[in-house]
This record gives structure tokens, sequence and C-alpha cells, in this order.
């Protein structure tokens, strides 16, 4: 067997080791390459010297011996676009080609915005200190970088992490403005590949071997603040808790921005709360399996909102004559449970925060947590968190477990013939003030928690309509409040005709209109989705006088509800067809269309009443 060798191949996301033999041909030397790199076979060259001479071509006839490239040699390998004489090009160009293994990645628009910010935190000419004219800087009033800490710490209240981006400018500052940065997702597993000895758990070395982790504190957060837009969004959600007194469970759908108290923030604005199916007790939720949960996100995006985060609650009523909850989230028993960080970890971990300074393409997530809790007053409390980076791969790697008797610790695994785990540490403070380092089993969950400012703002938002007898929302039907054509013509008679933007501008509502089983509409709504993010009347009234509108309100005209402008709607369509349509009913039990003077449904024999 001919020796292997290892050749270095250096390009602008690092460096790369390439096994190899002293036979093998150059052709197959670089389709290593480009495997490994994730290239085309002609998207890429390959030089011997750093200047771009001696480029490696691929030869079937010219082997790696023949080519003098010995074990151990430092190749440079250049994408097509930067191969040339130009290295002014390429110094330029070095910085946006960080995730060159993911040439495809396309950050969130609120990244990208924030990418062109200045960013820097300006300050006013101090009286008192300043000694120079009105055009002059000095140390007390000269701008502040975003990652300043002396700055964040005095903020009101203080700011224990910077934003993401005002991270990116600390790491990409200075004399080499980031050349060498690159954002590396943490890794638990074995690195496949090796073949120096047998793989787990016969043989496991160095190069292949997971490093430890120690925990830290994370410096900064990816989004800084959550902002419901308007208590209405909230309160609707809590009613289930009020009604039933078990907690229950939401998506959060909003959009990204610019939060403005933190520089170079994001926050994550709350539009509303979709609720899946679940099975809810006083002290435990369970989700199921939800078959509408992509048709959800689709209608979510036509809309201009994604889901940002997930809401749960933890109530429990302390005085009913009151309206007090018991507060039992604090620094003496814990502010997420194990499982609960497990949970969050697995959802940032499926809404990967894209980047292009990671070679993977994506690093972090957005997705946040918030939990509607007591709080010191023993009133209800919205918190907010994320949970850290090595959390992430702890869940994402399957390392984590949360202590059946203990919520606020969990329980790194121990390494098995199915698994390896690398060792995790903390770091503690002993009975005799000495800092210690400990194995994380078990592991205070304060280690893997970032917490999050949850506000409501002073001029409500409202992306949505708000009414006064709302339409119901999805899975509650526990509570009697389900959505049908009968709840649908309820809502709608509450309106007049000229109010329809108003009136059909509800997310429930256009998920009902989407997602029922009589009369799906998902082929046929985008028009209103776009009237609706546009709050364009017009286009609203536009999709009223279609067919498929007219079908709604002859269902909802069979439940008995009269909708204003319904007969005027039919003198425009066709008063026949509109007499003939009311005159049918709708089985209770099946729906199904029956003719007029039948008292027993066609479909499924049972009475009309």
């Amino acid at each position: 067997m001919a020796e292997s060798i290892i050749i270095r191949v250096q390009s602008p996301e690092g460096v790369k080791r390439i096994t190899a033999t002293k036979r093998e041909t150059a052709a197959t030397f670089l389709k290593k390459v480009a495997k490994e790199f994730g290239f085309q076979n002609n998207g890429f060259s390959v030089y011997i010297n750093r200047n771009k001479t001696g480029e490696i071509t691929a030869s079937s006839n010219k082997s790696l011996h023949v080519l003098k490239i010995k074990h151990g040699d430092l190749l440079f390998l250049f994408p097509s676009s930067l191969a040339g004489p130009s290295s002014e090009m390429e110094t330029s160009t070095l910085l946006s080609l960080k995730a060159f293994g993911a040439p495809s990645v396309v950050e969130d628009e609120i990244d990208q915005y924030l990418s062109r910010q200045d960013g820097k935190i300006y300050r006013s000419r101090d009286p008192q200190l300043c000694r120079h004219g009105p055009l002059g800087k000095c140390v007390h009033c000269v701008p502040l970088e975003p990652f300043d800490e002396d700055y964040l710490n005095h903020l009101e209240p203080p700011v224990k992490h910077m934003s993401f981006h005002a991270y990116i400018r600390k790491l990409t500052g200075g004399a080499d403005k980031g050349k060498f940065v690159a954002l590396e997702n943490i890794s638990c597993k074995i690195k496949s590949g090796c073949e120096g000895h047998l793989p787990w758990p016969n043989g496991i070395c160095t190069k292949c071997q997971p490093s430890a982790i120690t925990l830290n504190r994370q410096k900064y957060r990816h989004v800084d603040n959550i902002m419901f837009e308007n208590h209405t969004v909230a309160d609707r959600f809590l009613d289930f808790w009020r009604k039933t007194g078990n907690q229950h469970f939401g998506y959060l759908y909003g959009r990204y921005t610019e939060h403005r108290d933190i520089p170079l923030g994001i926050r994550a604005e709350v539009a509303a709360i979709y609720e899946p199916p679940q099975i809810g007790t006083q002290n435990s939720l369970e989700l199921l399996e939800d078959p509408k949960a992509e048709v959800v996100d689709e209608i979510a995006a036509k809309l201009g909102l994604r889901k940002v985060g997930w809401i749960f609650t933890d109530l429990v009523s302390e005085d009913t004559r009151k309206g007090t909850v018991r507060y039992s989230r604090n620094k003496d028993t814990y502010f997420l449970s194990a499982e609960e960080c497990i949970t969050a970890g697995d959802f940032q971990n499926k809404h990967p925060n894209m980047c292009r300074l990671s070679p993977d393409g994506h690093f972090g997530s957005k997705f946040v947590t918030a939990v509607a809790t007591g709080g010191p007053d023993n009133q209800v409390h919205f918190e907010g968190y994320q949970v850290s980076n090595q959390c992430m791969a702890l869940v994402r790697d399957e390392c984590l477990l949360p202590c059946k008797d203990a919520p606020e610790l969990g329980y790194v695994k121990e390494s098995s013939s199915e698994q390896y785990v690398p060792d995790v540490f903390y770091k503690d403070i002993d009975k005799f003030g000495n800092e210690i380092t400990q194995l994380a089993r078990p592991l205070p969950v304060e280690y893997l928690i970032i917490d999050i400012t949850t506000t409501f703002p002073k001029d409500p938002v409202h992306t949505f309509s708000i009414s006064q007898n709302p339409f119901p929302i999805e899975n509650r039907d526990v509570l009697g409040e389900t959505q049908d054509f009968h709840s649908l013509a309820t809502y709608l008679s509450q309106h007049t005709s000229s109010m329809f933007l108003d009136t059909i501008s509800d997310f429930h509502l256009l998920l009902f209109l989407v997602t029922n089983e009589v009369m799906p509409l998902q082929d046929s709504i985008s028009l209103l989705l776009e009237a609706v993010r546009t709050r364009n009347e017009e286009l609203a009234q536009t999709w009223k006088k279609s067919e498929q509108w007219a079908t709604i309100e002859q269902l909802c005209s069979t439940v008995g509800v009269q909708l204003p402008g319904l007969q005027e709607f039919g003198a425009v369509g066709g008063s026949a067809h509109t007499t003939a349509s009311v005159a049918m009913w709708a089985c209770q039990h099946c729906t199904f269309m029956n003719p007029p003077g039948t008292g027993h449904c066609e479909m499924c024999s049972l009475p009309r009443t």
C-alpha cells in the first residue's frame, strides 16, 4: 500500500488538510480538494506559490511526486472570481468571503441593514471637561465603539450582553480588520474520516476527538429585546389559562427590527401567537403533531411575518379574589428549567441564524423564548431568554439531559459504546472563596441562559385589527371555542361591508380560511394576504368580489346568520343562484349541503336539528 501523505491547502476560509499518496495523479488530488471545500471541479485554482505561480492543472499523467509535492507542503487555493494577477481585489473582498464554503448564504434583512450602519456611539461636547473648540474632539467626547463595556454597564438598566453585530465589530476591528475571523460552530461529535485507527469505541485519536468544553458566560446575544405589539396579543393568549387553569404553549410570529436602545441591537417584534395542538395540565405541557405547521409558516411569510420564538405559561393562582399569581421563578429556584433549556436549544437549532462569517453558513440563532410567569409583585410578567451557543451544541449532539428531581440542574451524558461525549466543565467558587473547576455532572443551567428584556410599547402597534368579539383562536376546542362557519358568520355579522379590510385582518381568521376542510382558499388567497400586508383597502375590496368569497358568504348564510351586504352582492352576482343557495342547509355533523325540505342529512342520515 502506498504511503499516505498530508498536504495543507490554504483558502480564504482557512486551512484544510488533504490526505493523498505520492503516486496519486494531480486530477485525483484536485477532485479531493473540490470535495473538501464544496466546489465544482472548475470553480477554483490551486497554486504552489502564494503569488499565484505554479498552478496545478488537472492532469492524469503527472503524479504528486513528479510535481515535487511532499508531505506537509502548503498549497494555495483561490476561487475562480479571485484567480488572476490582481491581489488588490483579493484583499478588498477577503472579509466578505469568509463563508467561502457556503457562497449562497443570504443573511436576514436586519443583519444586512446593521452591517451597513456606522454603529458608533456619538457623544456631545462636555462643557466641563472638554477644553477644545466646537469642531474638535477629545477623550471625553470622541465617539465610542458599539462594544464599549463601560458604556453598556452605565446604561439604565445595565446591559450585560453586547449585541451580536457589536461583537462582530469587535472581532473585525483592529489592524487586521478581521482578516482571520471565522465564527466556528461548536461540535461535540467525533470527526469523520479518520483512517488511522478503528472507529469508536475501539479507537480514537487527538485529530478526531472533540475538544473539552468549559462553559462561559456568552458575551453577546443575537436578540436584545422582545416586544409585543400590543397588550391584546398577550391577553388573548393568557385567556386560556384564566379560563382553564392549565398551562399553554404558542409560537411567536413577527419580525426582526432594529433595537435603538442598544448599539446595533436587534428586536423581535411579536404580531401574533399561533397555538398548535397540545395537551396542557396545571403543571405540564405536551405538544402534538401539527399537520398545519407548514401552511401556517407559508401564510405568515406572505404577510411579511416569520416565526421568531415560542412562549409558554407557568402560572399558579395564589389569590383568586385579588387576581394574584405565585412568584416561583427567581434566583432562589430557577429562571428556566433544564428541560426548558433543552427545548429552547432544540428550537434554536431548528431556526439557525444565517451568517456569512461562519464556514457553515450559520451561527447561533435569533429564536427567542418567552415565559409568562409570576413576578415579584405577584402579577403576570413576561420574561425573555435564549440559550447560549454552547447549549445549542450540547442539545444538537444529544449530550445534555434534565434531572428528574431537580429542575434547575442539567446533566451531561457519559460516554458509551454508542456515543462519545466530551468532558464539559464549569467554574464555581468553593466555601473558601477559591475558583474551582467542576465537571458538569450535574450542571447548573444558569451557565446556559441569556436573559432578554421583554416589553410592550407606549404607543401600541397593530399589524392585525382588534375587535371586541374577535374570531376564535385555533385548537381551543376544550374551551368550546371552535373555528367553523357558524363562528365565522357570527364574526362577520358584527361588521359592515365597507370595513372589509379591518374585518378580515385577523391572523387566526386568515388561517381558518386557508386550512378549513370545507372550502380551503390556499390557492386563491394570495391577493388578500397582500392587501392585509400592505393595508390596501382597494385590493381587499377587489378580492371580496371573487367567486371564492361569494362561496364563503353562502356557506355562512346556511347556518342561519345573515351577513351584511350579502343581498347586495347577490344582486350583482346573480339573485337566482343566491336564493337557491340560501334555501339549502348544511348538516351540523358532516357539513354536507342538503336540498330544502329534507329533515335528515342525505350523507350521514342524522337529523337536521
